[in-house]
C-alpha cells in the first residue's frame, strides 16, 4: 500500500498547529533552553494523537511509521517550533528495551516512556572512563533477587530531575572487558544514589556527577543477558546513526538566527555593519539545504536497503558544525551589548542573554554528539578503506 506523503505532511501540520500551546511555542522559537516542563507537556499531547514514539513499531506503541514519515515529522514540527522528542527515553533506552528487554520488562517501561511519566538519563562515562568506555569499573553483583551496585558515573545529563537512569556496570572482571559489562536500569530515589551538579560555562544545569553506594535494585532490571550490556550499547548506538530530527532542527536554529540578526541590525542601525554577518548567514543557509539533500538520500537508501556508507558521519559532522557557526553568528549580534554580563545572572527574557547561553550550550551539545574531528576521521577511514 502506497503512503500519501504529502497527505501526511498536511496532517502533520495541521495537528502542529492546533495542538501545540502557544507557550511551548513561544520557548522553541525564541531559542530558550526547553526543560522538562515543556518536554513532557508535549509528550503527552503527542502521546494522546498516537504520535509519542515515531521510531518504534506499532505493536508496542509506536507509530510504526517509515524512514520518510519519520523525516517528515521532524520537518513539520521544527518547522512549527515545536519541542523536539526527548531523546533518553524514546530514541534510545526505549528501542534497546524493544530490541533485548523481556515481555514483563516491555510492558512495565515502555508505557511510562511514551506518556512521558519516566524521565530518563544515561550512565555511561565515568572519571577514567571517556573514550574508552569498555574500561568503566562501575560494579554490580548479585545478591540473592537483587543486584548491589557501587561506583560513579559523570557527565550525566538531567540526572537531577530524571527518575530513572539506564547504565553498564561491570558484573565480571574475569572475561575480556567488554564481555564483563551488563545494563541495568536504577530508579533514581533509590537508597545510596547521590547527584551532584556540574556547574558549566553556559550558566545553565544539564550536566552532573552521579554516585552509587550499594545501591540495590531488583535482578529483573537488568536488560538482555548478563555480560552482554555492550552489545545493548552498540544496538543503541546504531540507532542514533542517522537521528532525522539533527536535520530538522538545524533549520530551526537558522531561522531563529536570522530573526536575531535582522533584529540587532535594525537597532544598530547606522552604529554597525552587519553585511558580514549576513553573508555568513548566506553560506549557512547553502550547507542547511545540503544537510537536507544529504538526509533525503539517506533515507532513500535506507528504504531500498542501500549501504548508507560514510553519509551519517557527513551529515552529522555537517549539522555540527553549521549549528556551531550559526550560534557564533547569534552570538556576534549580540555580544557587543551582552559582554560584560554574568551567565549566573543572565535574564531569560533577555535575548543577548539567552543567545549566550544557547552559544555554549550548542557546543556542548555537538560535542557530545560526537565531534567533526571524531567524524571526520570515521570518512577518512571508510574511504581509505581503514
Amino acid at each position: 500500500m502506497s503512503i500519501d506523503y504529502a497527505g501526511f505532511r498536511r496532517e502533520l501540520e495541521e495537528f502542529a498547529r492546533k495542538s501545540c500551546p502557544s507557550e511551548i511555542r513561544a520557548v522553541v522559537a525564541a531559542g530558550q533552553k526547553i526543560t522538562k516542563r515543556e518536554y513532557q507537556a508535549w509528550q503527552k499531547i503527542l502521546n494522546a494523537q498516537g504520535w509519542g514514539a515515531p521510531s518504534w513499531p506499532a505493536e508496542v506503541g509506536g507509530t510504526g511509521w517509515d524512514i520518510r514519515q519519520r523525516l517528515i515529522f521532524e520537518e513539520v514540527m521544527a518547522d512549527n517550533d515545536c519541542p523536539p522528542l526527548y531523546h533518553h527515553g524514546l530514541g534510545h533506552i526505549g528501542p534497546v528495551i524493544i530490541r533485548f528487554g523481556t515481555p514483563e520488562q516491555k510492558a512495565r517501561f515502555l508505557p511510562r516512556i511514551l506518556d512521558g511519566s519516566d524521565w530518563w538519563c544515561q550512565g555511561y562515562s565515568e572519571p577514567g572512563s571517556g573514550s574508552d568506555l569498555a574500561s568503566l569499573s562501575t560494579s554490580a553483583r548479585l545478591d540473592g533477587g537483587e543486584w548491589v551496585i557501587n561506583g560513579q558515573k559523570i557527565w550525566t545529563s538531567h540526572a537531577h530531575e530524571a527518575s530513572m537512569i539506564y547504565m553498564l556496570v561491570r558484573t565480571s572482571r574475569e572475561a575480556k572487558k567488554q564481555e564483563g559489562i551488563s545494563l541495568i536500569l536504577v530508579p533514581m530515589d533509590a537508597p545510596g544514589v547521590t547527584v551532584r551538579p556540574i556547574r558549566t560555562i553556559d550558566g545553565w544545569h544539564h550536566l552532573n556527577e552521579v554516585f552509587f553506594e550499594e545501591v540495590r535494585v531488583r535482578a529483573d532490571n537488568l536488560v538482555g543477558e548478563v555480560g552482554k550490556g555492550w552489545t545493548c550499547a552498540k544496538y543503541l548506538l546504531e540507532r542514533e546513526r542517522l537521528p532525522p530530527a539533527n536535520v530538522a532542527r538545524l533549520e530551526l536554529l537558522r531561522r531563529q538566527v536570522v530573526r536575531l540578526v535582522e533584529e540587532a541590525a535594525t537597532a544598530a542601525r547606522g552604529r554597525r555593519d552587519f553585511s558580514g554577518l549576513h553573508h555568513k548567514l548566506l553560506l549557512c543557509e547553502a550547507e542547511a539545504k545540503g544537510a537536507r539533500v544529504m538526509m533525503a538520500q539517506a533515507t532513500d537508501d535506507l528504504i531500498h536497503q542501500r549501504a548508507l556508507g560514510v553519509q551519517p558521519s557527513a551529515i552529522k559532522m555537517t549539522c555540527a558544525d553549521v549549528a556551531q557557526r550559526l550560534t557564533t553568528i547569534a552570538l556576534d549580534a549580540v555580544g557587543p551589548e551582552a559582554a560584560h554580563r554574568f551567565l549566573a545572572d543572565a535574564d531569560p527574557e533577555v535575548p543577548a542573554a539567552t543567545w549566550i547561553q544557547n552559544y555554549m550550550f550548542t557546543r556542548a551539545r555537538t560535542i557530545a554528539g560526537g565531534t567533526s574531528e571524531v567524524q571526520r576521521n570515521v570518512i577518512a577511514n571508510e574511504l581509505l578503506g581503514a
